[in-house]
């Protein structure tokens, strides 16, 4: 099957729901498996299967909610959110220069025992080799905690306080900078803070190791995997997300026919992983944050060159959500406009 969605949300709402489809029919969810060709293409598989409570492993890469820089932007929310919860509060003040565990938890003592603890914070006075980031953070708090950028622009106000921090602290930073755009994206889809960070729960700090850990055997857990890790392997359904130019093949990996040819290979070995049903989904659009003001903030994609239009006939295609004739019939009637009626009033 072939499915077109709008965006890699909707992908991620139609993936969730055929899997839950497909459970009830006796297909079990380690049964089933969400392949795609980098890490990354899967954050907002994840964030969704996290929000719907369904277990999921993942193999070839970190989850997305275990990466240290997504913890990090996410606490620095919760501590705004609740300025006495600890395990927030103790993470985020480690971000800062210059203050280590032991100066983290006297601060959140003072202000722990303070009926104001915003207040109580903003008159600590700053910690030494701080510097001007304690004001900045300070600042930071109290905006957030009077919601002055409003939901969700306050998350992109605290991805711009974090991201120096991210420079100074991760060699890496330009790639971690990505997921956090696509965070504040995904952010979007949720109507408040409060139900944002409601629905995404995260470890303490005594479980931030960083890595994804395997569930024990006697669990049922969706998988999700790089296809590169896939090989060898074999499920009843098998879902393929952003079958599209630019992620299969990468856009990286189309330097030359030989590059081009293993991009090819990649897809037939994630297509072959399927014994029963194979879902192949094409998003139509792409988040960004590199266009000027005057873009819509997307780019448009089209399907992988490797499926071209005279192969379509050997799949079933399809979009998703459908859409019924009625409601489109009603939605037609909604936007018809009386041109003729609009220009006689020009003269009226």
């Amino acid at each position: 099957m072939l499915v077109t969605v709008k965006d890699e949300v909707d992908q991620a709402a139609y993936i969730v729901e055929q899997v839950l489809a497909n459970r009830e029919i006796g297909i079990t969810l380690k049964q089933q498996a969400a392949l795609f060709r980098t890490s990354s293409h899967s954050s907002a598989l994840e964030i969704e299967l996290t929000r719907r409570n369904i277990p999921f492993v993942k193999f070839g890469g970190l989850k997305f909610l275990d990466a240290a820089h997504v913890k990090d932007l996410l606490a620095v929310m919760r501590f705004a959110q609740n300025p006495r919860d600890r395990v927030a509060g103790f993470r985020v003040l480690k971000l800062l220069p210059g203050i280590g565990p032991q100066t983290a938890g006297k601060i959140l003592d003072t202000i722990a025992a303070d009926p104001e603890p915003l207040q109580s914070l903003a008159e600590i006075p700053p910690p030494a080799k701080t510097g001007e980031d304690w004001p900045a953070f300070v600042t930071l708090v109290s905006a957030l905690r009077k919601a002055d950028a409003g939901w969700p622009a306050e998350i992109g106000t605290v991805r711009m306080w974090y991201e120096p921090h991210l420079d100074r602290i991760h060699e890496d930073a330009d790639t971690r900078k990505d997921d956090l755009v696509q965070l504040e994206q995904i952010a979007s889809g949720y109507a408040s803070r409060e139900r944002f960070l409601t629905e995404l729960t995260l470890d303490p700090p005594d479980a931030t190791s960083d890595q994804a850990g395997v569930p024990l055997l006697d669990e049922d857990y969706l998988i999700l995997s790089t296809i590169h890790s896939a090989k060898g392997q074999e499920w009843r359904a098998v879902f393929m997300l952003n079958v599209v130019d630019g992620c299969i093949p990468s856009d990286l990996g189309v330097g030359t026919t030989e590059e081009l040819e293993e991009e090819r290979r990649l897809l037939y070995v994630g297509m072959t992983r399927a014994r029963d049903n194979l879902t192949l989904v094409t998003p139509q659009r792409f988040f960004t944050h590199g266009q000027s003001s005057t873009g819509d903030r997307h780019v448009y994609a089209s399907r992988t060159r490797f499926i071209p239009a005279t192969l379509l006939q050997y799949f079933e295609t399809t979009s998703w959500p459908k859409v019924s004739a009625a409601a489109s019939e009603r939605s037609a009637r909604q936007i018809r406009i009386d041109v003729g009626a609009r220009m006689r009033s020009m003269w009226k």
